[in-house]
């Protein structure tokens, strides 16, 4: 068995196993972030809004089901490490191909096994989230200050995002998907009612998505800080008044952004599978799916075209926004989740019936 060293930027050290990438004599410095799922895994892992995250995997067991090619939400996972409390050697499942371990090697992904993940956790929410590195056993101690000065970037979305347009033919209306890191079921959820999609970069011009002639714009999800990107701001602006608009997670925030709202860094984020959210509007909950680590703060609401339509049972942020005068919505959260509650797939229907209205 090697082992490996998860440590935090407070100093605090975690020795494991390791059961992904061979770190050797480098290091892996992301930020520290947990996910309650319980399952999923494989679609946490590959979920291009975890880029330059490690993630923490409160539940106990992780991998048991193994990995499969059918389950990905992107082709290359970003993230920068996985903590898990257990991994078995193998997964028992009949979509089995190859176990998380192999998986996490193939990637080129560190990760640990045989820490309290729990523990951890709360860590992590007494403090908030922090830089944490996964470092091999004998890693130089002198060279710890070096690795936690270092920035991690504001680069996510360029890196994630596709860098060319890519059509997906349906006979339905015709979708443009903005690209910030999107997972792959939003697609599978627009072309499962038959539109006609076609993803573009994150920073694509109106010219170019307007060439396309589209009937609606849907906003992805994606990694880091909605700040971090604020030439896509007068391109939403243009685009909500031209096209029913759908916006999810990143978009969410970004809509909000355009429309002279702001945001703000969630002290250590929604990150799971069973956060409930009302409606207020229908005065129902609703289960989500959600990772995110900033939301949209509501006093700065009060002033904008927006009407928060949505807020998070737990905590009472902002969860759903609409244009009170364009056809132009978003959530926080993922209806599309797979795996995860379908509790609001029904929104990709009502953004298709606004088009057809």
């Amino acid at each position: 068995m090697k082992h490996i060293k998860l440590i935090l930027e407070t100093g605090e050290e975690y020795l494991g196993e390791s059961i992904g990438h061979d770190l050797e004599h480098v290091f892996s410095l992301g930020e520290l972030v947990f996910n309650t799922s319980m399952t999923g895994y494989q679609e946490i892992l590959s979920d291009p809004s975890y880029c330059d995250q490690v993630v923490v995997m409160t539940y106990p067991l992780i991998g048991n089901y193994g990995v499969n090619k059918d389950d990905f939400e992107s082709l290359t996972p970003a993230l920068k490490g996985l903590v898990v409390r257990e991994c078995p050697m193998h997964g028992s499942n009949w979509r089995n191909e190859y176990s998380l371990r192999e998986f996490l090697a193939r990637f080129k992904i560190p990760g640990i096994a045989g820490i309290d993940t729990r523990e951890l956790t709360k860590k992590i929410r007494d403090r908030g989230v922090m830089k944490a590195a996964l470092v091999p056993q004998d890693y130089p101690v002198r060279n710890l200050s070096e690795v936690f000065a270092r920035p991690l970037g504001t680069d996510q979305i360029a890196r994630v995002s596709t860098k060319n347009p890519i059509h997906f033919p349906g006979e339905g209306k015709r979708i443009i998907l903005m690209d910030f890191g999107y997972k792959k079921n939003i697609l599978r959820s627009l072309l499962r009612r038959n539109s006609d999609v076609v993803v573009v970069p994150w920073n694509a011009t109106v010219d170019l998505i307007e060439s396309y002639r589209p009937d609606g714009v849907v906003m992805s999800n994606g990694p880091g800080n909605p700040k971090d990107v604020p030439e896509v701001l007068p391109v939403i602006k243009h685009l909500q008044t031209r096209y029913p608009m759908f916006s999810i997670c990143m978009g969410h925030q970004l809509f909000a952004l355009a429309n002279g709202a702001d945001t703000e860094k969630l002290k250590f984020g929604h990150r799971g599978g069973n956060h409930p959210v009302k409606d207020l509007r229908l005065g129902k909950v609703f289960m989500s799916s959600q990772n995110h680590g900033y939301a949209v703060t509501t006093a700065s609401v009060a002033n904008t075209e927006l009407e928060v339509t949505q807020i998070n049972i737990n905590d009472r942020t902002i969860e759903g926004l609409k244009h009170r005068t364009l056809p132009a919505f978003s959530v926080q959260y993922h209806p599309e989740a797979c795996p995860g509650p379908e509790d609001t797939a029904w929104l990709f229907d009502d953004f298709l019936k606004t088009i057809r209205n």
